[in-house]
């Protein structure tokens, strides 16, 4: 049995905007300079270019995985919300080979990332030693392989799915979506809260917090959430997003980052209360040296810029509703997100005092020109609606009566 693409879906032209392969070249050419100062940085200082690579890194795959999740999570629960941003979920799921294409700068560095990776000092811990059979070099890439390989597979078949029911010749592909994407959902969590700890929390492998690899996941949805509404604001003066993109979806929009937001601050503050209420050796050092020598400032501009400010400006209704309200609010909490990736792993080479190095800014410029460009490429590729979906009509009919 065969279904047609919906009439009104099909009436609106849903090519990508021509400024996309500008986005793409200025972007790429961004990155290439930027990776051409990079360089010039390992030759400086190579141990601070692989700190600086992995803070900036885990930020711009925090957003791929983030679109992964939010894409599995909108074909479990369906809805208008995600059918007009899935192509944009998508494009960003896309750019996975090229994330872990950027990971081999940290495999190279592992050395000067991680304590338990250097023989010398695993010599002279005896916890490092308890703790060898699972960090060490080869365990720590096999796992990082499985991730990726598992993310990429995911990420494929969805894509082809998606695509195949843009075709109207099978009916049943939102169930087989859908069907696919609850185990795909659990694993990524179950993988992220590995992946976090390989990571980031073995910078400090004599630390450990139970709610670390849900608080990644947590935030690596508002990330994407962030970096979606952006490009959709972006977007939204141009032909299709421009006769598609409603008040009404950006409400949506709004909603589902405060949500987020709320999410990201119950269990940042619930890994911070834990901690600090336990007060155990082995735990507490993690924020007595966030919360010091300078540190302290971050962390508290953390708590003003990405939770309050975004709490004041996403709960009105009569700010919520106004797109270019919302579209600020997501750039600042991207700023944030960077910010407090860079509070999580700074600290753990320069625990006493507030560290910040030319590379730490040059970073995230250069991979962030890399993995935009290729966002942009990907978004070009496909029709920016899923015009085969059957929920198409009711999607881009919301907020239109």
């Amino acid at each position: 049995m065969s279904a047609a693409a919906p009439a009104h879906g099909s009436a609106h032209n849903a090519a990508p905007p021509a400024s996309l392969a500008g986005l793409q070249r200025r972007a790429l050419a961004t990155g290439g300079i930027g990776l051409a100062v990079l360089a010039a940085g390992w030759l400086m200082d190579a141990q601070q270019l692989y700190r600086s690579w992995l803070f900036a890194w885990v930020f711009w795959l925090g957003i791929a995985l983030g679109c992964l999740g939010l894409l599995m999570l909108q074909h479990l629960t369906g809805g208008a919300w995600g059918i007009v941003a899935r192509r944009f979920f998508e494009a960003g799921t896309r750019t996975l080979p090229v994330c872990a294409a950027l990971f081999l700068p940290i495999l190279f560095g592992m050395r000067s990332l991680y304590p338990w990776a250097d023989p010398a000092v695993v010599a002279a811990d005896p916890v490092l030693q308890h703790k060898a059979g699972y960090l060490n070099p080869m365990f720590f890439t096999v796992r990082a392989v499985l991730c990726f390989a598992v993310w990429i597979g995911l990420a494929a078949i969805l894509n082809s799915w998606s695509l195949r029911q843009d075709r109207g010749t099978e009916w049943d592909m939102p169930r087989r979506l859908g069907r696919l994407s609850g185990p795909g959902l659990g694993f990524y969590v179950l993988a992220m809260t590995f992946a976090s700890v390989d990571w980031v929390m073995s910078l400090e492998p004599h630390w450990y917090s139970t709610i670390f690899g849900f608080l990644f996941a947590a935030s690596q949805a508002l990330s994407a959430m962030a970096f979606t509404i952006v490009v959709l604001g972006r977007l939204s003066h141009e032909e299709p997003m421009r006769a598609v993109l409603t008040r009404s979806h950006m409400h949506d929009y709004a909603k589902l980052l405060f949500a987020f937001v709320m999410v990201w601050t119950y269990l940042a503050f619930s890994q911070f209360l834990i901690i600090w209420s336990g007060n155990l050796a082995e735990e507490t050092p993690y924020y007595i040296a966030r919360l010091q020598g300078g540190w302290e400032w971050v962390a508290l501009l953390l708590v003003v810029l990405q939770f309050a400010v975004p709490f004041l400006l996403l709960v009105p209704r009569g700010l919520n509703f106004r797109s270019g309200v919302v579209v600020r609010v997501a750039l600042l909490i991207l700023a944030m997100r960077l910010v407090d990736l860079w509070w999580m792993t700074a600290p753990a080479f320069h625990p006493a005092s507030l560290h910040l190095h030319w590379l730490d800014l040059a970073a995230p410029v250069a991979i962030g020109g890399i993995w935009v460009g290729e966002f942009a490429r990907q978004l070009r590729r496909q029709p920016l609606l899923p015009l085969g979906d059957p929920h198409i009509d009711e999607a881009l009919a919301h907020g239109r009566h």
